[in-house]
């Protein structure tokens, strides 16, 4: 907590400085050196985020007797943005039972903070937790510590990894009525995953830093083919508490299942609840389903 607190003061001494709350100099990391240290190439996004996929493609998980591919809900990742002359960093790991503490064990020694431990989905074989991490300093030292606490996982980080069958791919999926039903755009992921996003509309800050959507902050609607043209359905929303409800209540009302309702962060302000969700049928059946649940939050236009 004292650490915490000391790193706010900071935070705020440097937006003063510059004149804005809020608003810090940033310079740029040497991002090809963070890649070489976590082990894992990355894409810039906007805002200066640079983000580091690490799917968990060594296990085979099905959700509902469903298989499910890495990039529809085993989707480890490290979002790294530019705060003053150091770095924040903040995502998400997928990890079986037995690795939680070892890896959990490791971020405390690398000077990282985690900030939740959940489930995302039920009904999942083999189980697995999502462990929601943060850190603060040198970006080089943030992805060396992350690949050091991930040592003690299977994760697939460097020449090393191990990656296991991929499901067998599905009919595939109609991305273009996906959208129309949705009234949002969305991209092709691997493996026949097409995936939508939809930020808030409100600045979500922390710190006086300010949290972007390529940092987690956004809500994600991923479509897997199935089988008899159906698509299963994953993702969470970001809420604000007055709307968990709501949202909750409507996609029940269209068949698909809420399966967590949890923090993500700690001091992300306004306060966020993520909803996870979960459902197999029609797709655009599924698509307008969720659209009605993001009729009820204060998301973007599109």
């Amino acid at each position: 907590m004292r650490q915490s607190l000391v790193r706010a003061i900071l935070v705020l001494g440097i937006a003063m400085i510059v004149g804005t709350p809020g608003l810090l100099l940033a310079s740029e990391p040497d991002w090809k050196a963070v890649e070489a240290a976590l082990g894992k190439p990355g894409q810039a996004q906007p805002g200066g985020v640079f983000r580091i996929g690490m799917p968990r493609t060594d296990l085979a998980v099905t959700v509902n007797g469903v298989s499910v591919k890495a990039g529809f809900a085993l989707g480890s990742y490290a979002a790294f943005k530019p705060v003053g002359d150091q770095a924040m960093v903040m995502g998400d790991l997928v990890l079986l039972d037995r690795e939680v503490p070892a890896v959990m064990a490791g971020l405390f020694r690398g000077g990282l903070e985690v900030t939740a431990v959940h489930n995302h989905l039920n009904e999942i074989s083999p189980h697995v937790m999502y462990m929601h991490y943060e850190g603060h300093g040198e970006a080089v030292k943030l992805a060396t510590a992350l690949r050091q606490a991930l040592s003690a996982s299977a994760t697939p980080l460097g020449a090393g990894g191990s990656s296991a069958a991929a499901p067998a791919a599905g009919p595939g999926l109609d991305a273009k009525q996906i959208e129309q039903a949705l009234g949002r755009s969305g991209r092709a992921q691997d493996g026949g995953v097409f995936q939508v996003t939809v930020p808030r509309a409100e600045v979500i800050t922390e710190m006086g830093a300010e949290l972007l959507p390529a940092m987690g902050v956004t809500t994600v609607m991923n479509f897997q083919p199935t089988t008899d043209g159906k698509a299963a359905i994953t993702g969470d929303f970001v809420l604000l508490d007055k709307e968990v409800n709501a949202v909750a209540r409507t996609l029940v009302q269209n068949g698909i299942d809420v399966t967590a309702i949890h923090n993500h962060g700690l001091l992300d302000m306004p306060r966020l609840f993520y909803m996870h969700f979960w459902a197999n049928d029609d797709p655009i059946k599924l698509a307008q389903g969720l659209k009605a649940a993001l009729g009820q939050t204060n998301s973007a236009k599109p």
